[in-house]
């Protein structure tokens, strides 16, 4: 079962119409939309996303974004630019960063191996308030390991938001038990027959 459709979890429909129209779902378990969202990117649409991702920000009152490269980029710079706040994003691949950093290890399903995050402490002051926003939630992974980085540097995340959720892959729940609300414009609930099932978004639409 989906949650319950609320302001944070609405489906945005520019977003939703385009994912039902358009995903490719391989092996009825990996959503394809990179030809407009996380490779080759609609301009407009990304626009769109980032304003809409600010005005479901704007009630927590975050200080600035954080997200984690490559993807997590486009939308969190979107979000940024509308909501008039700073970004952070965490490297990748063990690049060379000032010291202090915060570090950590998460694995990658999509490519076998585990990912280093490093962001450098000084860009994450104490007691900032921080909007976590990436393209997927899926496992859940990378959003919890930017949540441990960001409260080891004592600041608080106030929201962790997403383009996309899976919803059958449970990623939300760790970020609920730490108390983190999340925010996702589109959430699939499952894959059947290659074609992705959309909460509150009637299908064929």
């Amino acid at each position: 079962m989906a949650p319950q459709q609320d302001t944070l979890c609405a489906p945005f429909p520019p977003l939703v119409s385009r994912i039902a129209q358009e995903a490719v779902v391989v092996d009825d378990q990996i959503l394809k939309i990179d030809h407009f969202l996380n490779h080759r990117i609609d301009p407009s649409l990304m626009q769109a996303i980032g304003a809409e991702l600010a005005t479901r920000l704007d009630r927590f009152c975050p200080d600035l974004i954080v997200t984690a490269e490559a993807s997590g980029i486009p939308p969190a710079l979107a979000a940024a630019l509308s909501a008039q706040l700073p970004l952070v994003y965490a490297k990748k691949y063990d690049p060379d960063v000032p010291t202090p950093a915060l570090t950590r290890r998460v694995p990658s399903p999509t490519r076998g191996r585990e990912t280093q995050l490093v962001i450098t402490a000084r860009f994450l002051p104490a007691g900032a308030r921080v909007a976590i926003v990436d393209d997927f939630l899926a496992n859940g992974r990378t959003a919890l390991a930017l949540a441990e980085m960001i409260r080891e540097a004592r600041a608080t995340v106030v929201v962790a938001a997403f383009v996309v959720e899976k919803l059958f892959q449970k990623g939300r729940e760790p970020l609920l038990e730490l108390g983190i609300p999340v925010v996702a414009l589109a959430q699939i609930e499952r894959f059947v027959a290659g074609q992705p099932i959309l909460a509150g978004w009637p299908l064929g639409s």
